[in-house]
C-alpha cells in the first residue's frame, strides 16, 4: 500500500507555504509517491465560492479541508493541506481525525510577508477592499509544537522542502532512498 499521511502547511498569508508546497510535491514525485494537494484559495473558489470569511464560514471551510483529507487518507493517498488555517481550532480536528498526521509551520515575520504579497492580499486589506487577513484585522495562532518549523524568512522553499522529507523518512511515513543489503 501507498503511503498515507496528511501534512498541514500553515503559516501567515505569503509566508512561503504554496512554494515549499511545490518544491514537496516534487521531490516526493521523485520517489513515486504523488500526493494529494488541497490548496486553500483553490478549494475556497469551489466549496464558498462568496465567502464572507466569517467564523462560521472559516469553520465549515476548514471542516470540509479536514474531512476530504480524511477520506483520501483511507483510500491510501498521502495528503499535503496548504492553507492558512488561521485559528488552531481549526487545525487540530485533523490531527483528531487522521492517524498519521503532522503540521508543518511555515515561520516568517509578518514584514516579510507584507512585502513579499503576491496576490497583493495585504495592500488590499490595508486600503480595506479585502476582507479580513490574518496577521492584520485577524489573529495567526501559531500552532503551540508544530512537528517541524522552517524559517521562510531565511531558508528556500527546496531546503523546506527536504526537512519535510527528512521528518517523513525519520518517522518511516515514507521510505529511505538508500538501499539497505539485507
Amino acid at each position: 500500500m501507498k503511503p498515507a499521511f496528511a501534512l498541514w502547511i500553515t503559516g501567515l498569508p505569503a509566508s512561503g507555504k504554496s512554494s515549499i508546497t511545490a518544491a514537496l510535491v516534487e521531490e516526493l514525485r521523485k520517489r513515486g509517491i504523488d500526493p494529494v494537494v488541497l490548496e486553500s484559495d483553490v478549494f475556497r473558489t469551489y466549496f464558498t465560492p462568496h465567502a464572507t470569511y466569517s467564523e462560521e464560514d472559516r469553520v465549515r471551510f476548514y471542516q470540509g479541508i479536514v474531512e476530504i483529507a480524511a477520506k483520501f487518507i483511507e483510500r491510501g493517498l498521502p495528503v499535503i493541506i496548504d492553507a492558512t488555517g488561521n485559528r488552531r481550532a481549526y487545525r487540530e480536528p485533523a490531527r483528531e481525525r487522521i492517524p498519521k498526521f503532522a503540521e508543518v509551520f511555515v515561520d516568517c515575520p509578518l514584514e516579510i510577508c507584507m512585502r513579499r504579497d503576491p496576490k497583493g492580499i495585504y495592500r488590499k486589506a490595508l486600503e480595506g477592499s479585502a476582507g479580513t487577513v490574518p496577521g492584520l484585522q485577524a489573529e495567526y495562532e501559531p500552532p503551540f509544537a508544530p512537528d517541524l518549523r522552517i524559517r521562510s524568512d531565511h531558508e528556500d522553499p527546496e531546503e523546506g522542502a527536504r526537512k519535510i522529507i527528512d521528518f517523513l523518512v525519520c518517522n518511516g511515513w515514507v521510505p529511505s532512498r538508500r538501499l539497505h543489503r539485507v
